[in-house]
């Protein structure tokens, strides 16, 4: 099943919104971010989301908490919209969300499902509403140049033709969503203000790495 992306405009978003905490895991405006659905409680979350406002909120949590207990959530995340998905044969859900808006976490609400849902302010990123121009700001040759150099060091591999295509706004965001980064540096990543405060941060990211852990896999 295929849908058509939402509207980033603050009266088409919840109030409340489900959570998907997953360490790790980078969903940014305009991102593409597939994901396999096994666990029940979010097999239930995505039922619920396609019989409503179909949006779910990527978030990571913080350190693992002592004994058990849930963990703290980061306090922003980004809503997505279930754009594809597929049942497969053995119970799981194959879905893709799209980013559609950032938004920081008000408060936990008490809700009779089981999964985590809260409150979220949309006006902290209404600039996700608009189209960000700071990408023409970005010097394209230094930043593909330590891209090179990144993935050389972690032994990834990517479609370089794909890369000499794609808008530099484009790169940016498949390249945040898709390096193995930390948590914190996701999360950096992804309150980073603007595309161009985005690729300064990435371009740190990257030369800061000694690719000591390489990935092996192609970069999409």
């Amino acid at each position: 099943m295929t849908v058509q992306p939402i509207s980033k405009s603050k009266a088409t978003l919840p109030q409340t919104i489900p959570l998907f905490p997953l360490s790790g895991a980078l969903l940014l405006p305009n991102g593409q971010l597939p994901l396999n659905i096994f666990e029940p409680r979010y097999l239930r979350m995505i039922d619920d989301a396609l019989g409503g406002a179909r949006s779910i909120g990527m978030i990571q949590p913080m350190e693992s908490a002592p004994g058990g207990k849930t963990p703290a959530l980061y306090d922003v995340g980004c809503a997505g919209r279930i754009t594809s998905f597929t049942e497969s044969g053995d119970g799981r859900y194959l879905i893709t969300l799209t980013g559609v808006r950032r938004f920081r976490l008000i408060e936990e609400v008490d809700a009779e499902t089981p999964y985590r849902t809260a409150r979220a302010d949309w006006d902290t990123f209404e600039s996700d509403v608009h189209k960000d121009v700071s990408g023409e700001e970005i010097d394209r040759d230094l930043f593909i140049e330590i891209m090179g150099d990144y993935l050389d060091a972690e032994s990834l591999k990517t479609d370089w033709d794909a890369v000499d295509e794609a808008p530099i706004d484009a790169l940016v965001v498949s390249l945040a969503m898709g390096c193995p980064f930390a948590p914190n540096e996701k999360q950096a990543l992804l309150e980073a203000k603007t595309v161009a405060d985005r690729a300064e941060c990435l371009m740190a990211l990257m030369e800061m790495s000694g690719g000591d852990e390489p990935g092996g896999g192609p970069l999409q």
